[in-house]
């Protein structure tokens, strides 16, 4: 039996690059903490289980079109990744915001998630973020969405449209629609605070409110985060699911 090593290695390319799109960006998956030797490890096993019930679905192209296939099928893999890494951006720069409102943006210690500086109210959303992430079980269903993609969007039939870039670069208008919707309770209260601390230093001058005023805005952004901080398992289920959602969405933009 004569075994053509192109019809061989055309879908295992083919897979292996949409999976390591989607790797690249997803949550938990795609994190700088997890070593790169793991990470192909996973795609590489992720390939091989595919493999068996996708090789037969992949399109027929010729061997000057792969260039076109290798570019489509990465893209895909990334537009997914972005769009399940959508909540965590956002949580991300709720963190961020929140820690200029605090006072905390000048207390910086190592993300484990990125290997960069950030502030620790940003690491607090994300430790509770992949935390609900873990407790929903939603790398479960980011698995799923991986194996459900080639059955929506079978190999070699994506075409990388104006639509599809253009919901890619939305992810962005979404990033900080969903951070400034979580920080929204703390920035108001501090908000508040400030208008209630320069009343009062025109009403007392004398009063050090330089000194007070810090202190009573952490004190109060603390108490607001710990009282909204119940309601976030609640919320961030809604959002992933809408996260997924969004993937299903450039997958249709993309036949």
């Amino acid at each position: 039996m004569e075994l053509n090593l192109i019809n061989l290695m055309k879908p295992l390319l083919s897979i292996g690059l949409r999976v390591s799109g989607l790797m690249l960006f997803a949550p938990v998956f795609g994190s700088a903490a997890i070593p790169v030797r793991m990470k192909a490890v996973l795609v590489i096993a992720l390939t091989a289980v595919l493999y068996p019930a996708l090789s037969a679905r992949v399109a027929a192209v010729t061997v000057t079109q792969w260039p076109l296939l290798v570019v489509h099928e990465l893209l895909i893999g990334i537009g997914l990744g972005l769009a399940s890494n959508l909540l965590f951006d956002a949580v991300q720069m709720a963190g961020q915001i929140l820690s200029i409102q605090m006072g905390y943006s000048l207390v910086n210690i190592l993300d484990p998630q990125t290997q960069v500086e950030s502030t620790v109210m940003a690491l607090f959303h994300q430790t509770i973020a992949i935390l609900i992430f873990l407790a929903l079980n939603v790398h479960h269903a980011l698995l799923r969405m991986i194996a459900g993609s080639f059955d929506y969007l079978p190999v070699g039939t994506a075409q990388i449209s104006s639509p599809f870039a253009t919901a890619t670069l939305k992810l962005g208008g979404a990033i900080f629609a969903l951070g400034m919707q979580l920080a929204a309770p703390v920035v108001a209260a501090t908000m508040v605070a400030d208008v209630v601390i320069g009343m009062l230093g025109k009403a007392s001058p004398q009063m050090p409110l330089m000194l007070l005023g810090p202190a009573v805005k952490s004190m109060l952004g603390a108490a607001v985060l710990l009282g909204v901080v119940r309601y976030w398992p609640g919320l961030l289920e809604g959002w992933f699911r809408n996260s997924f959602a969004y993937a299903e969405r450039l997958l249709h933009l993309a036949r």
